[in-house]
């Protein structure tokens, strides 16, 4: 695939990162587009909603996407989190919103959170069974 040299931006705190944010990802790839995944350093704002530490959850992202990584159609970076996404004028880029399947759209963090709660010790977590 021929990918453009600029990136789009898909931010989330990605606690755990799942089959959903995975789908979102490869709808982005398969429109030749790169994707920079931007995780949200908000665990020690919020630990209640956001256990795992953003260093895991890069760590976890990077172990599934290793192969968009290598050919460079994938970035991951940690970003301070963020409270509203804001533009003044078209400086060159599009807002997208992705409307996933109903069965991906049904998949929920939180329901995740809920149900393996013991696995927060956890450094990396496969959730994308999930």
């Amino acid at each position: 695939m021929n990918f453009n040299s600029r990136y789009s931006l898909y931010v989330g705190r990605f606690q755990p990162f799942h089959k959903g944010h995975k789908w979102c990802i490869d709808k982005i790839l398969s429109e030749g587009k790169k994707v920079c995944v931007a995780v949200m350093d908000i665990h020690n704002v919020e630990p209640e909603k956001n256990p795992y530490k953003t260093e895991d959850v890069v760590l976890n992202i990077e172990t599934e996407l290793q192969n968009e990584i290598l050919t460079g159609s994938v970035k991951v970076i940690s970003i301070p989190p963020i409270e509203s996404v804001n533009y003044g004028r078209d400086v060159g880029y599009e807002i997208i919103e992705h409307i996933p399947p109903k069965d991906i759209e049904k998949i929920s963090a939180t329901k995740i959170r809920e149900k393996n709660a013991w696995l927060f010790d956890k450094k990396v977590v496969y959730c994308m069974d999930w």
